[in-house]
């Protein structure tokens, strides 16, 4: 029986599935292995199922005598694994897209709203017994509908906030995508970044985090926005220059919605003291449904790789 690492208490449905097949040992943390660990790890088991925080750097991957052959990715990010490395090493990769679609994009749609009517100030406002009853121009917010929705990375979950805006909002939909890309929904694609920015009433970022996307929204994309612009992240938090979006939002000119950080779950004391910015702990795929769909596509991934049979969600494999 080969032997398994879970790196977190992952769902208890997840676990018993696991230990169904495996030799398992979970643990029990919540954060991510550091490098150190995450090598350590490569040593000593035949697969690992490991999800964002998990330092698989390549100086993870740079330990002699590896021993791990598979690693299956909770969640359909990957830049806490360097798959370079991992090719190199000949172990194989996977991801659980798919699963986490809908459920990041229901997010998208909760940050937009919550960011667009004041929804976070309202609460703070009755929470604190501050609130003194309704008037014309109390928590005068933006209206959703029929605003124009700009997407960024029109992969799966950037379609599918594409639809519900689109179908639930009526919102014109326009996106930028590196490539050419058709797409399901009735959408117009822009031909660069900054044409994006300035076009739309409402912009959500849904491209993969790391590499080339690294601080892809910077100051100089930021500051495209209209005045009264909704941003909303739901990607990764590396893709924005946080501190520009930080200095952008201390001007009063756009509100956001955030679910990532770029270093967190670190966030910034500047950021979190702004009113207008909408602030969530990375909820995008927080449904205990879809985190134990995400778990079983992870160890169907795992044990494919046991049986010698092609990964069902392969980021790398020899």
């Amino acid at each position: 029986m080969k032997k398994l690492l879970l790196t977190r208490a992952f769902p208890a449905a997840t676990i018993a599935a696991a230990q169904a097949r495996f030799d398992v040992t979970v643990l029990d943390r919540t954060d991510g292995l550091n490098v150190a660990e995450a090598g350590a790890a490569l040593q000593d088991y035949d697969a690992i199922l490991c999800t964002l925080g998990d330092s698989f750097s390549d100086m993870a991957f740079a330990v002699p005598h590896k021993r791990c052959g598979m690693i299956g990715s909770f969640g359909v990010g990957f830049n806490h694994i360097d798959i370079a490395a991992a090719q190199a090493a000949g172990i194989h990769v996977s991801n659980t897209p798919d699963v986490v679609t809908d459920a990041t994009a229901d997010i998208a749609l909760t940050l937009i709203l919550m960011a667009s009517r004041r929804a976070g100030e309202g609460e703070r406002l009755v929470r604190a017994g501050a609130w003194t009853g309704w008037h014309p121009t109390q928590m005068l917010g933006a209206h959703v509908t029929g605003k124009r929705l700009g997407i960024i990375g029109m992969g799966r979950i950037g379609q599918a906030v594409a639809r519900r805006g689109h179908y639930g909002f009526d919102m014109p939909v326009i996106y930028f995508n590196r490539s050419p890309k058709e797409v399901d929904v009735p959408a117009r694609q822009v031909e660069d970044l900054h044409s994006l920015m300035s076009q739309a009433d409402i912009v959500v970022v849904t491209v993969p985090g790391g590499g080339s996307n690294a601080h892809l929204i910077d100051a100089e994309a930021l500051a495209q926005l209209n005045d009264g612009a909704v941003f909303v992240n739901v990607a990764r938090g590396d893709v924005v220059d946080q501190s520009a979006l930080i200095a952008e939002l201390q001007s009063g000119r756009i509100r956001a919605g955030l679910d990532v950080y770029d270093g967190e779950p670190a966030v910034p004391a500047s950021l979190m003291a702004l009113e207008n910015a909408v602030l969530l702990p990375h909820l995008g795929t927080a449904a205990l449904e879809v985190r134990e769909a995400m778990g079983q596509m992870a160890l169907d991934n795992i044990i494919a790789w046991d049986e010698g049979q092609p990964l069902r969600q392969a980021l790398w494999t020899a």
